[in-house]
């Protein structure tokens, strides 16, 4: 991640939900006088796979995309973060450097404190580390419910959930516009982009949805969810 992108001072961005209450006033000082605001457009790399963790980052504003390449360099999506989520926590302890990349898929703001100075403070303070502990935990939970979610389900089923997904967790709304493109939803849920547009494509002739262009509205909340029930 460049490290001179967008950088901004204040203290808006250090004000996470529920992150710095266990730390002490000192503590929380230190973090305030070591943070980054780092804004990226649609479309930047927030970081590499295989880069040197630099920052503990957790998402303020928009929308970002966690991939990483397999084999002959096909990109998987594995998943999609919003706002107050973190980014590259699953690996903090155990690598120096980010198991996947990172995209954005919206104008976002990245909030960024020294990787050094977050150890030291785990160190420091219990709570907190136990705080840390708790969230790389549920969301290493997240991840893989989401994946059992996708993988145990047909592909009209895992159209259903990807819609379900931004519908009910990303955006709060049955009408949006639909932030990836078809070929990253099917990075996202393992099909082929072919696959993607055809079922999408009967989800409007059965009056379940309707879209236009990128723009999605869901016509029957109840029928999509059974098809995604029903797999």
């Amino acid at each position: 991640m460049d490290n001179n992108k967008g950088n901004q001072t204040g203290q808006e961005c250090i004000e996470h939900k529920g992150l710095l209450e266990k730390l002490t006033d000192e503590q929380f000082n230190r973090i305030l006088q070591n943070h980054n605001t780092f804004l990226f457009e649609k479309g930047e790399i927030i970081c590499s796979e295989g880069n040197e963790i630099i920052n503990f980052l957790f998402l303020q504003k928009g929308l970002i995309k966690l991939l990483k390449t397999g084999k002959n360099n096909k990109e998987h999506i594995i998943n999609v973060a919003k706002p107050d989520d973190f980014i590259g926590l699953l690996n903090f302890f155990s690598r120096s450097e980010y198991l996947y990349s990172v995209t954005a898929i919206e104008d976002s703001v990245v909030c960024g404190i020294d990787f050094r100075l977050m150890k030291q403070l785990l160190e420091e303070n219990s709570g907190f580390a136990m705080d840390i502990i708790e969230k790389i935990s549920l969301a290493a939970n997240d991840a893989v419910n989401a994946r059992l979610k996708i993988n145990s389900r047909q592909l009209r089923g895992r159209i259903a959930y990807i819609i379900l997904f931004f519908a009910e967790h990303i955006y709060g709304k049955d009408h949006f516009e639909l932030p990836i493109s078809r070929k990253e939803i099917a990075q996202l849920i393992d099909m082929s982009t072919e696959n993607v547009i055809r079922i999408l494509s009967e989800f409007r002739k059965d009056k379940i949805i309707s879209i236009d262009g990128k723009k999605i509205t869901i016509l029957d909340h109840d029928r999509l969810k059974r098809v995604y029930e029903l797999g």
